[in-house]
Order: structure tokens, then sequence, then C-alpha cells
């Protein structure tokens, strides 16, 4: 084992451990949190500093044009689907298709679908005072609707763009986002089964806690139509997938020509931001220019994450850290193996997801050909299991778990129990599709 190798390995340990410490216990953006690591990083293998600025910049940049317009247009979509009510009327819609016998798989799927565009703790926050009603009108344990409704989210947040964890990953890695939010798709159904049916059997131990009556603000008093609930969630999706299949296709037709424009991400973003704005009743000049500044603030801090994510890695590259591992370390017989477990632990020391799966991308990058995921497959699979890594174990440092907690009235004992044992159980099934994936398909 080398010198070189030695000091590479310490100061990337170093940097790890320094993110680490500065985001979980500090408390200190992740954005500088991630700048910094890159001096540490970069110096500790005596690049030079101009070297370093240069390829922060340049990763910076990078991410930038593969995201920065995703980012924003979905941020966006989640703001209007919220503040039109159109979260609510999904819930409604699907609750009633189960029955009020079922609702906590209502809440599973609400949360699911709902969270396609949107954030998982605010998706929560739209929905809890739904969940809270069905919980005191059904008398069904609080701790099983807020898992089952925490894991519908939850799942889709760590696996599928436009979500920021996923997305800086595909824009990393280089995976295409229709395969990836197919494949994603894919795999986050299993995983947010599981987190529903152990919520049904770790919830169902604790007694239904009281639960406060809702209060009605008013701000709803006119719904959107199921159709216009659905149609800005559902129409980027179609969107993107058959750009995604226009591109294998490869037919120069022109219908598949239009496919492969409007499945262009941010055409299919732009289309969902449209459909949602139909659905605005008030259609004052100050109201909407509110919605959308608060949909571009709202990204703007998760684009500088991103970007500084970019530039770690771009330090990173430039270490040549993936030649320095792949010569000293058994890589190829690990496969998707690495890349789950090192963001499972990312995951679980400093608790963001996002945050996690970045760092992952960042250092896993050069490490493909070792890997033996140097493919367009092998790199779905890499971000798909990164994805699943990013699932566990959501504890008390991560702030989504202290959403549920806040929302529902959940204490720390049940949390760990019921929500941290189902996101555990979650990531492994994802895990678990993934591998079976990388079966039928490497």
């Amino acid at each position: 084992m080398s010198a070189d190798f030695i000091q590479v390995i310490f100061f990337l340990l170093a940097g790890i451990a320094l993110i680490i410490l500065l985001t979980a216990r500090l408390k200190v953006h992740a954005f500088f949190a991630l700048s910094i690591a890159c001096f540490v990083v970069g110096l500790g293998v005596q690049l030079p500093v101009a070297g370093i600025v240069t390829a922060m910049e340049e990763g910076f940049g990078h991410i930038m044009k593969s995201l920065g317009f995703i980012i924003v247009l979905g941020t966006t979509l989640g703001v209007l689907l919220e503040h039109t009510g159109s979260t609510r009327v999904m819930a409604e819609f699907i609750l009633k298709k189960t029955g009020e016998r079922h609702a906590p798989l209502a809440m599973n799927i609400t949360g699911f679908v709902v969270g396609l565009p949107i954030f998982c703790d605010s998706g929560y926050i739209v929905l809890s005072g739904l969940n809270q009603t069905l919980a005191r009108r059904t008398k069904i344990a609080v701790p099983v609707m807020a898992t089952s409704l925490a894991a519908g989210l939850y799942a889709v947040h760590c696996l599928i763009p436009p979500h920021p964890g996923a997305a800086a990953a595909a824009g990393i890695i280089g995976v295409d986002f229709g395969k990836l939010i197919l494949a994603g798709i894919a795999v986050a159904i299993p995983a947010s089964a599981v987190g529903y049916w152990w919520a049904r059997y770790a919830g169902k131990k604790t007694p239904p806690l009281h639960v406060a009556q809702e209060k009605d603000d008013g701000t709803h008093t006119k719904l959107p139509s199921v159709m216009q609930s659905f149609l800005p969630v559902v129409v980027p999706i179609v969107l993107i997938a058959l750009g995604s299949f226009s591109s294998v296709e490869a037919n120069d037709s022109r219908i598949w020509q239009i496919f492969k424009i409007a499945g262009d991400p941010v055409i299919a973003l732009l289309a969902g931001v449209l459909l949602a704005l139909t659905a605005i009743r008030s259609w004052k000049k100050n109201a909407i220019s509110k919605l959308l500044q608060e949909g571009v603030e709202k990204a703007g801090g998760i684009l500088v994450i991103i970007g500084a994510g970019g530039a770690f890695g771009a330090v990173l590259a430039a270490t040549k850290i993936g030649n320095h591992l792949g010569d000293s370390l058994p890589l190829a017989s690990m496969g998707i193996f690495f890349p789950f477990l090192l963001t499972a632990l990312l995951k679980t020391a400093q608790g963001s997801s996002t945050v996690a799966i970045i760092t992952a991308a960042s250092i896993i990058q050069p490490l493909m050909p070792a890997l033996g995921l140097d493919t367009p497959t092998g790199q779905l699979l890499c971000v798909l299991a990164m994805g699943a890594g990013s699932m566990m174990i959501s504890h008390a440092n991560d702030a989504y778990f202290w959403v549920i907690s806040k929302f529902s009235g959940l204490e720390m004992k049940t949390m760990l129990k019921v929500y941290s044992l189902a996101t555990l159980f979650m990531g492994l099934t994802a895990l678990a599709v993934v591998y079976i994936l990388s079966l039928v398909m490497l």
C-alpha cells in the first residue's frame, strides 16, 4: 500500500468527518461544510490552491448546468400544489378508493403520489392535518398513520428526481433522468410498502393517542378538481418517460422527435408548473408573484448545497482517488454494495439524505470502472443503490424525523421503535430490489 494511497484516504476520511461534524454537530450549512472539506482534502494531498478553486468552480458549474432548471421548476411545482390544495384533493380521492378501514394504506399511497413533486418534509406538513383527522375518525393508532404517510413520502424522496439527492447523483454519475424515474418508482414501491407493513405491525402495539381537533383556516374553500390536482404530477412523469423511450427508439419520425423534446425534464416540469397554475382561483398579480418567488427562493438553498457537492466531487477527482482505491481495494467484487454502504454510513452519521447521497456520488464517480459499473445500466443501478442507502437510518439527527414527531405528537421512543426501524427495513428492501434488477440487467 503506497504512501500516496494512505495520504489520499486519510484526508478523504478527514473531509467526510469534517462534513459530518460541521453539519450534524455544529449545525453549519452544508454548502460551507462541503466547501471547507474541498480545501481540507485538496491541501491535504498537496494540490495547489489555484487548482482547488478551479476544480470547485468547474464542479459547481457542471451541476448547475445539469440541474439548475430542474430543481427550480420541481420546487415551484411543489409550492403550487401545496397552495392550491391539490395535495389534499389527491389524498381524499385515494382515501375514497381504499375506504376508511384502510386509512393507513391510503395515506401511504397518498404520500407516494404527493411526494413525487414535493419534498418529504413539506409533504408531511401539508398532509398532517388530514392524517390527524383520519386517526381521530378511525381510532387507528397515530404511529401507524404517521409512519405510513412518512414512508410513502420518504421512499420517493430518496430515489426519484427531481428530488435533490437523486437528481444530483444522476448528474454526477451521468444517468438519464427518464430511466432513473421509471426504475426509481419500481424500487420505491416495495420500499414504501415495507414501511407501511412495519407501521401496521409495530404501530398497532401503541395505544391510540389523543388527537386535537383540526382547525379549518378556510384557505382552501374552493379546491381544484381531481383531474386538475393529478395532472401536474402525472403529465411530467409521462412526458419524461416518453422522452426516455424516444431516445432508446432512435426513430427519426416526427412524433418521436416531439416526444424527445417534450420529454426533456425541463420542458416536462414546466408543463407541470403551467398545469398547476390552472388550479389557482385568484389570479392576483401579487399572489402569483409571491408563489413563484417562494418556489425560486426555496430552490436556491437546495441548489447551493448540490453545487457544493459537485465542487467536492471535482476536487476528489483531481486527487485521482479513483485510481488509488481501484488499485488498492477489491472494489470489483463489491459492485452496488459499496455505494449502498457508503451512503448508508453517511446518512446515519450526519442525518441528511441529500448531503449523504451527494457526498457519496462525489466519492464514487471516479470509482465506477473499478466497481464494474461504468456502463449506462451500471450507472443507473449505482444511483439506485445510493438512494437505498440514503434511506437508512433516519433518527434524531434527521430534520424529517422531527417534522414527523412534532406534527404527529409522537415521543422519541415511539419514533425510534416505529419510524426509524421502518427506514432501516425500507433501505434494505430497496437494496434487495436493486440487487434483483442487477441480476436481470447486468
